[in-house]
C-alpha cells in the first residue's frame, strides 16, 4: 500500500488548510476519517469473508475424506463380519450333523436340548419401596441401631422410669 511518513502527512494538511481554508478543514476531516474508517471496516470484512470461504474448502475437503475413510472401514467391517458369519454358520453346520449322526453314541439327546427356547424372562418381583441393608435386622436390634424415626418426646415417654409421669 502506500507508504505514508510525518513529513508527507504534514505536508498534505498544510496543502488542505490552505485550499480547504480554517473554517471547513475540522468537518472536512472528520468526514476523511469516517469515509476512512468505512474503508477500512470494508477491507476487514472482505479479508474475513476471505478467510471464511478459505477455511469451509478446507473443512469440506477434511468432511469427504473422513467421510471416504469411514466407508472403507464400514466395508472392511462388513466384509470381515460376513467372513465371520459364515465361519460360524459352517462350524454350527458340522455340529448339527456330527450330533444328528451320532444318536447311538447317547449324544442325540445334546441336540435336542440346544434346540430348546430358553423359557421366558421374568421380571423379578423387587418391593423397591422396602428399605432393605446388608446388615441383617437380628444385628442391628442387638447392636441397638434405631429401625425407625422416633420424637424426642416418644423417645423420653418410652425409656421414663414406670413409677414418674
Amino acid at each position: 500500500m502506500i507508504d505514508f511518513g510525518f513529513d508527507k502527512i504534514a505536508l498534505i494538511g498544510a496543502v488542505a488548510l490552505i485550499v480547504i481554508g480554517p473554517e471547513k478543514l475540522p468537518r472536512v476531516a472528520r468526514t476523511v476519517g469516517a469515509l476512512m474508517g468505512k474503508a477500512r471496516r470494508y477491507v476487514a470484512d472482505v479479508k474475513a469473508e476471505v478467510n471464511r470461504t478459505i477455511e469451509l474448502e478446507e473443512l469440506q475437503k477434511m468432511k469427504s475424506q473422513f467421510e471416504t475413510a469411514a466407508r472403507d472401514v464400514e466395508q472392511t467391517v462388513h466384509t470381515e463380519m460376513q467372513s465371520a458369519n459364515q465361519a460360524f454358520n459352517q462350524q454350527v453346520n458340522d455340529l448339527q450333523a456330527g450330533l444328528d449322526g451320532s444318536g447311538a453314541d447317547g449324544f442325540g439327546s445334546i441336540g435336542n436340548t440346544l434346540s430348546t427356547p430358553s423359557p421366558e424372562y421374568k421380571r423379578p418381583n423387587k418391593r423397591w419401596r422396602l428399605k432393605r441393608s446388608a446388615v441383617p435386622r437380628w444385628y442391628k436390634q442387638r447392636a441397638g441401631v434405631r429401625g425407625h424415626v422416633q420424637s424426642g418426646a416418644a423417645r423420653v415417654a418410652r425409656f421414663r422410669p414406670p413409677g414418674m409421669k
